[in-house]
C-alpha cells in the first residue's frame, strides 16, 4: 500500500457530500484529489496534502502535525502536509479539506490546455 487507503476513504466522504465534480488520481505515489479540474487534496503514504491560501501558510505551519510540503526536496509555499497522527476525528479532518475548498474556488487550474 503506497498511501493510506483509510484515509483517502474519509476524504472521498467528505469531499462528494458537496461537490460533483471530483477526480480521484494517482500521483506523487498517493492519491490526489481534484475538485472541479484542480489539485486540492491528496494522501501520500501516511499524511494528508493540503493546498491552501498562500496567505495563510505561514500561520498554518503553527498548527499540530502540520509541515511544508517538500515533497521533490523544495519546499511548495501553498501546500502542507498534515501528519495522519493528528487527523482523529472528522471535524479535524474536514477543518483541513475545507481550508483546500475555499481556496480551490480561486485557485488556478493546473489543467494543461491541448
Amino acid at each position: 500500500m503506497a498511501y493510506n487507503e483509510k484515509l483517502a476513504n474519509r476524504i472521498s466522504e467528505i469531499i462528494t457530500l458537496t461537490h460533483k465534480n471530483v477526480e480521484e488520481k494517482k500521483m506523487f505515489g498517493g492519491l490526489c484529489f481534484m475538485v472541479n479540474d484542480k489539485m486540492c487534496v491528496g494522501v501520500e503514504k501516511e499524511r494528508l496534502m493540503v493546498r491552501l491560501n498562500p496567505d495563510v501558510y505561514d500561520a498554518v505551519l503553527k498548527k499540530e502535525g502540520c509541515q511544508p510540503m517538500d515533497f521533490t526536496g523544495r519546499i511548495m509555499k501553498g501546500y502542507v502536509f498534515v501528519d495522519i497522527d493528528v487527523l482523529t476525528t472528522k471535524k479535524k479532518l474536514e477543518y483541513w479539506i475545507n481550508m483546500a475548498l475555499e481556496f480551490n474556488k480561486i485557485a488556478k487550474s493546473s489543467k494543461r490546455k491541448k
